[in-house]
This record gives structure tokens, sequence and C-alpha cells, in this order.
């Protein structure tokens, strides 16, 4: 056999050996699909860039590894079961879901595709795991629900206001997250001295009606129970607010930003990337009834002291020092 017949061989041989790296790499590449259920809006930008950066400190890059199927319900609720059959339809390998109605949407439509839920209320008390620590069923992630989070807001709002007496609780009674720190913050109240006056809204129709009743009622401080529908109309609420200088609590710290006068809450943010994780380990591999439910472990407290000085109002300095974020 000649030097270059040997040569060849080798080549061929070498080429034949590398095939199944080259095969293997090629399916590492592969384009993963995942959908993406939210019951509102697009979520604060905030809480999109976290999730998206998370992905991608994770391996995981849109338009080049992973795609993305998002589908908005843009609060109309109805539309949340088409939405979800969609996703399933076109064949995703899991679906991250929004708040509690988008999880549970998810859930009525797939029994087999992975779901992680991101901030969603009390998974438990809404059926969609068994339990915390052990998922079952093919439902896990993250909760926004603690103990006694209706009442440290009372306590907060009522350092700025000694003299609180009534509030105006917006809330959305289609949501069962809402429902329950909506109870929470009346047993809250009743021990703190604290009329509750219930602004029940379940769609963007409802709130001119909730706002005319505020103005009716006329209380002391607004305390917003946030969920997909509150959050995604936060700039209404906000306007609201401004026009008739009332003060105002909120769940989530982008609403101070925008001109709320004080948040306490999980970091939305926070819980967004925490579903990235969730999506990282599920596509490796994990099984939902595996993965624990995560509940907040970050709460922030915002306070904006613009807009406290344009109410009238002296926050007092052991508070601000309490805040992790003074918006001036």
């Amino acid at each position: 056999m000649s030097g270059t017949t040997r040569r060849e061989i080798i080549a061929l041989l070498g080429g034949a050996a590398a095939c199944p790296l080259t095969a293997r790499a090629q399916q590492a590449r592969k384009t993963r699909t995942i959908g993406f259920l939210n019951p509102a809006l697009p979520a604060f930008a905030a809480a999109n860039a976290a999730f998206a950066n998370g992905l991608r400190e994770l391996g995981w890059i849109e338009g080049q590894n992973i795609t993305v199927e998002r589908r908005y319900a843009e609060n109309r609720l109805e539309r949340l079961p088409v939405l979800a059959a969609e996703l399933v339809k076109l064949n995703v390998e899991l679906i991250v879901a929004v708040g509690t109605l988008g999880p549970l949407a998810a859930k009525r439509a797939t029994s087999t595709i992975p779901i992680v839920m991101t901030a969603a209320g009390d998974p438990l008390a809404s059926g969609l795991v068994a339990s915390l620590a052990h998922p079952g069923g093919n439902v896990t992630g993250s909760s926004l629900m603690v103990p006694d989070i209706a009442g440290k807001r009372l306590e907060l709002l009522k350092e700025i206001l000694p003299r609180l007496a009534r509030v105006a609780a917006l809330w959305n009674a289609a949501n069962p997250y809402p429902a329950i720190v909506f109870s929470e913050t009346q047993t809250a109240a009743r021990r703190l001295g604290i009329e509750v006056q219930s602004l029940e809204v379940q769609s963007p129709d409802d709130f001119n009606d909730a706002f005319e009743k505020a103005r009716r009622q006329r209380p002391d401080a607004l305390v917003e129970i946030e969920d997909p529908l509150t959050n995604s109309l936060h700039k209404r609420i906000i306007e609201f607010v401004a026009a008739e200088r009332l003060p105002s609590l909120h769940g989530v710290r982008e609403e101070v930003e925008a001109g709320g006068l004080i948040s306490y809450g999980a970091s939305i943010p926070d819980l967004f990337r925490s579903a990235a994780r969730y999506v990282d380990k599920i596509l490796k591999g994990a099984k939902p009834a595996d993965l624990p439910v995560e509940q907040p472990t970050k709460f922030e407290l915002v306070i904006n002291v613009r807009t406290a000085k344009s109410l009238g109002l002296q926050v007092p300095p052991m508070l601000l020092a309490r805040a992790d974020e003074v918006v001036e």
C-alpha cells in the first residue's frame, strides 16, 4: 500500500470518527422552543429583562438556541384557554405562565407539558401543586405568597400616616391571590383600627367605576394589591392617585418609581429570573414534580420622597433608613 493510499484511508477513518461528534454538536445547537403565557400585557421592562438575562447567563440565547412563543391575553381572561391551547398545539417543550390565572389555564390545557409558574399567588390553595416541597404533576415555579404581607404593608403606611383611619383597597376579584391578600388586609386593618373600603375590579373596564367610588368614599390612602391586571394598568392607577392627591401603597417597586408613594413586596424581576432557572433545569431533563416551589426571599421597601413632599407628608427618618431604595 502506497503512502498516499494510507493517508487517504487515515483521512477517511478520521472523518468517520468525527461524524458522531459533529452530529452531537449539531444536536446540542438545536433550537428549543418554549411558550410564555401572560393573562395581562407584557410585564414591567425590568421583569422581561431579568427573564432574558437569566436565560442568557445559563446559555440560552433567544434567536440562537431558544425560541420563545409569547401569548398575552391583554386582560381579557376569556382568551386564556385559547392562548394556552395554541401553545400546546405548537408542541412547545414547556410553558412559562405568569400569575395564578396563567398557570391555571396552562394546566387545564395540558397535563404533560411542563409548566413554570412565575409570581403565582397561592399555588396550594389554587390547586396548582400538591405541595411546595413536592409539587407533583407538571407544574412548579415561584410563588408570591408570604404570611402577613398585608399586615406589614398597613403598618408601613401607618408610619407615614399616623392618623390613618380609612384605606381603599384596589384588588382583582377574578384572581384568587388578591382575594387572599384582601382578606388578610381586612384582618390586619381590624387589629390596627383601620376601616377598609373595597374597590373590586375584574377587567380594565371596571377601573373608572372603582376610581369614582374612591372619590365618593374619600379614603385616607389607597392600597393596591398586585396582580397581572393591576400591574399592567399601573399608569392609570398612578394618574388617579396623583390627581386625587391620595397617598398610595403598592406591591411592586415599579409603581413607586412611576410616582406611587410606597411599595413593599417581592421583587418581580427576581421571580422572573427564577423562572429562567426553572426553564434551564427542565430543558436539561429535570421533572417539574421534583423541583420545589420557591417562595420569595427578597422583599423590597421603596419610598418616593418626591411624591411624599408633593402630598405634604414627612417620611420618618427611621423608615427612610430601612428602605431598599429612596426615589428622590
